[in-house]
């Protein structure tokens, strides 16, 4: 039997105070709601669903296109410094935001004081070509990006995944590289 996944449901961060983050996603950056701010909740059971002993929380949905970003206040978190861990870290992560003109989208959110890592990279070669892509980060520091997809040979694409596929190492080969 092979997983079948149909799509994307929604992406949850962890962010230190939702209803400032509320203030960034939603009014900053228009993303509706599409769930009010719950209340916060505890219990044994949600301790085991999110494997957090004793947590503590409240969360809203909001609508990115068609997935769904989960903000997470947790009551307590542990100290593990005051950023979050930089890109290149196992774990990180990042939100990308698709766009219809990036470097538009870009100069709006500067002018709402949004700092961004770079100018807009332009990408015309290789496996992202059209892509037009820039990074930025939230107000806890959470790594969020801006793509605007200028074109796409999708026919390029396909020989070259299958090309991949067939040459690519074996499980096992691809598991004695992995560093312990």
């Amino acid at each position: 039997m092979a997983i079948t996944i149909q799509a994307i449901h929604h992406v949850g961060l962890v962010v230190r105070d939702l209803d400032r983050s509320i203030w960034f996603y939603h009014d900053l950056l228009g993303l509706p709601f599409v769930n009010e701010p719950t209340p916060w909740f505890e219990g044994p059971e949600l301790s085991v669903g999110v494997g957090v002993p004793g947590a503590r929380l409240r969360q809203v949905s909001l609508l990115a296109g068609e997935t769904i970003m989960e903000l997470i206040e947790y009551a307590e978190r542990p100290d593990g410094g005051p950023q979050p861990p930089p890109n290149n870290n196992l774990g990180a992560a990042h939100v990308c935001f698709k766009v219809a003109d990036v470097a538009a989208t870009k100069a709006e959110l500067e002018s709402h004081g949004v700092a961004f890592y770079s100018e807009v990279n332009v990408v015309d070669d290789g496996p992202l070509a059209g892509w037009r892509w820039v990074y930025f980060s939230d107000p806890d520091g959470l790594a969020l990006e801006l793509v605007e997809i200028a074109y796409y040979d999708q026919e390029a694409r396909r020989l070259a995944a299958a090309e991949y596929l067939r040459s690519r190492p074996s499980k096992e080969q691809a598991e004695s590289r992995v560093p312990a």
